[in-house]
């Protein structure tokens, strides 16, 4: 996997930061000056640079986005990888440029601090995803343009400027299977993507509920439904069809999200209806309330306590998931579609664990940066949620190689067969 610069070997041993992937970016563009280009396009909201990785001439491009969630490492080692792959490949740049932008949310990446989670545990210790609002790519599906931040203009301009035929975004899930969620189909990509999780013994999602009601041209390839469907969870406020993936629309384009595990479930695939879904659902939801609720109860006792300043992007982002709750449970109270596969309420299960966890997690952080005594309560429900989650799932961890070589593979699939026959 590793040419001359060593980028790769870094990247499967463990999650690079930001300043690595920045450094290891200018090694391969000093390395083949003739070909790559290293630029800043813009700055965060403190002030970090979001650089753009460049390799190729042509006026066709494919625009590839790491870093948009700050929890999901997988990305950042992924585009190091592409990187080097186009540089070496020259049928892949023969009528194409590859423009890379490193991290969409560097501030983001520089509060999640996981660079090698071993367990679930380890992942949750220092865990961070922003709220809704600050987000780089979801943003636009909560706030007026003129509200917008710096991270999410930076991106959009980028599209301005090069009209991608394709934008990739690398996601990933802490523990499950992989999906691919297109905002338009992409006629014969299920089949390489589907090789490709088989041969590196990575589930496909079958239901994942990130996609509920989606349709789909594949197992595990879901595509996002236009204007005038209804969400499947109508209380959740952020809406995909509003995000950056569809930017690239107004040029002709189109966005693939490319999902990967960290760690594997494989109890995530099962596509048999589930025998009893309503009675499920309604046993998720009140386990999501009441997690929760056990959650706001510390931070309602500890909040008149803490320091001035403790009101922070954690302890914002830890309100944002513990106030999606309510109306996200009253979803899942209702009837469930017909046919609902085992897959899917397992999917539910996963989600419904992650929410309070990961608010409990960042409010953790919090409470310890203030020596709270509400501390230690909040470190038992971490502790145990976590590993009751790893222990629901059967959690198996992927090789970082593994998790790289599947979203390298499944983009350069896309790429394929996203461009028109003839173009």
């Amino acid at each position: 996997m590793a040419d001359q610069t060593g980028v790769s070997q870094l990247a499967v041993q463990r999650y690079p930061t930001v300043p690595e992937l920045t450094s290891s970016a200018q090694q391969l563009v000093a390395h083949r000056p003739d070909l790559g280009t290293l630029r800043q396009i813009g700055a965060s909201r403190a002030g970090r640079p979001l650089h753009l990785l460049s390799v190729g001439r042509s006026a066709r491009a494919v625009l590839v986005v790491a870093g948009a969630h700050a929890n999901e490492p997988t990305g950042g080692s992924t585009l190091l990888h592409l990187a080097e792959w186009t540089l070496r490949d020259r049928r892949l740049r023969a009528d194409t440029s590859w423009h890379f932008l490193l991290c969409a949310d560097p501030d983001g990446a520089h509060l999640h601090r996981t660079p090698a989670p071993r367990t679930l545990l380890d992942y949750h210790r220092n865990f961070f995803r922003p709220a809704g609002p600050e987000q780089p790519e979801w943003s636009p599906s909560v706030l007026p343009p003129d509200l917008l931040p710096p991270e999410t203009r930076a991106l959009t301009s980028v599209i301005d400027e090069l009209r991608p035929y394709l934008q990739v975004s690398l996601h990933g899930t802490d523990l499950g299977g992989s999906w691919v969620q297109l905002t338009k189909d992409i006629p014969g990509l299920a089949e390489p993507f589907a090789k490709s999780a088989a041969e590196l013994h990575i589930p496909v999602e079958a239901g994942a509920s990130d996609a509920a009601g989606w349709p789909a041209s594949g197992p595990g390839v879901h595509i996002l439904p236009g204007p005038g469907v209804d969400a499947a969870y109508p209380s959740l406020p952020e809406d995909a069809r509003l995000t950056t993936w569809h930017h690239a629309h107004r040029y002709g384009g189109r966005t693939a999200i490319v999902e990967v595990p960290m760690w594997a479930s494989d109890l995530v695939d099962d596509a048999a209806t589930h025998p009893s879904p309503v009675r499920a659902m309604r046993i998720l939801a009140r386990r999501l309330r009441r997690d929760a609720g056990l959650v706001e109860e510390i931070l309602v006792e500890a909040l008149p306590r803490l320091p001035e300043g403790a009101e922070g992007p954690l302890l914002r982002a830890a309100r944002w998931a513990l106030a999606l709750v309510p109306g996200l449970a009253d979803d899942w109270g209702r009837l469930p579609p017909a046919g609902t596969s085992r897959a899917y309420i397992g999917s539910v299960d996963a989600f419904g664990r992650r929410l309070p966890l990961r608010a409990a997690a960042m409010l953790l952080r919090v409470l310890e940066d203030a020596g709270d005594r509400a501390a230690p309560r909040l470190e038992q429900l971490v502790t145990l949620w976590s590993n009751a989650f790893a222990e629901r799932f059967r959690a198996r961890w992927v090789p970082m190689e593994d998790q790289v070589e599947h979203q390298s593979r499944t983009t350069l699939a896309a790429a394929r067969h996203a461009r028109v026959p003839g173009d």
